[in-house]
């Protein structure tokens, strides 16, 4: 197989698994691949590990951490593949998974994008490729009433529980933890929005390339190991960042009475988080404090 793969790793204070992911690369068969790891100016030693011990990686060193979004942004931009897999730094590649992928996009030239099977260590599937987000989502996910039903027929539709995401199907969004692109795909949708700073912006690419007529498939035969959230755990204003994310993506692909409609739903969860804070306190439980939530929903709100 001729194709040559760009790999684009963002970085950010993985150093352990961001080496056995590269060790897992230089194990790949049957594709020539191009590595490119953006380190986000990781406080771990990331980037000196990838120098040392990985010399034929491409690394660019950013200055401060310029968010998910960018940082891929910054490898696609260097990149010289035929097709550019996004890559999580917390994940393992099987030997043959990447070529399968690049095998199943040169023999189906209606797909733009494809993803394979991310699983636990253990090798349990994890359940993570979605339909496409609508307005009613934002009131059934993430707020109050995902905890009061569960089981709404919104929640089975946009998580996809009629399917056990272990056989292999034409899909609406995989996460961007492992997704291959074609070069004319990515040619024809762009890359990034970067105003997507950490999340949403893998479902804005994907939506960009449903509405320019390029499928995406998903492999259930080639696996890929998924160390959940590494880096993501690790921010320490993940919840208001995806808030706010979740805001520009609505404003972006359902207009700006659709922020309204947004922002009320945000307000509902802050207005949960606060009153069951508030509850933990006066029965005398551990409670977290609400002024940061508060600030950080303030000026979510205000945008």
């Amino acid at each position: 197989m001729s194709a040559r793969v760009s790999v684009v790793i963002p970085s950010w204070n993985t150093s352990d698994l961001l080496h056995a992911c590269l060790v897992s690369l230089e194990a790949s068969e049957g594709v020539a691949l191009e590595v490119i790891v953006v380190d986000n100016a990781s406080a771990d030693g990331s980037a000196d590990m990838v120098a040392e011990k990985h010399p034929d990686v491409v690394l660019v060193r950013n200055d401060r951490n310029e968010g998910f979004a960018r940082g891929c942004n910054q490898g696609m931009e260097i990149a010289g593949g035929t097709h550019v897999l996004l890559l999580n730094a917390d994940t393992e590649v099987a030997p043959g998974a990447i070529a399968g992928m690049v095998a199943f996009l040169e023999s189906n030239g209606d797909y733009g994008a494809v993803a394979p099977r991310l699983v636990h260590p253990d090798g349990r599937t994890q359940k993570t490729v979605m339909r496409f987000p609508k307005l009613r989502s934002t009131l059934f996910f993430s707020t109050p009433l995902e905890r009061w039903l569960p089981n709404s027929a919104e929640l089975r539709r946009y998580f996809m529980r009629d399917w056990d995401q272990e056989s292999e199907r034409d899909i609406d969004q995989p996460p961007a933890a492992c997704l291959l692109l074609t070069g004319p795909a990515l040619e024809k949708v762009g890359h990034f929005d970067e105003d997507l700073w950490l999340f949403f912006n893998d479902v804005d690419l994907s939506l960009r390339l449903a509405a320019a007529g390029l499928k995406t498939r998903y492999l259930a035969d080639l696996q890929v190991v998924h160390h959940v959230g590494a880096s993501t755990r690790q921010f320490g204003s993940f919840i208001p960042e995806w808030h706010r994310n979740r805001l520009t993506f609505y404003r972006k692909h359902f207009g700006l009475l659709a922020t309204v409609w947004v922002k009320a739903c945000a307000a509902l969860s802050l207005a949960d988080f606060v009153v069951s804070q508030l509850g933990r306190r006066l029965s005398g439980k551990p409670a977290e404090p609400v002024g940061p939530m508060l600030r950080a929903f303030g000026g979510l709100l205000l945008r």
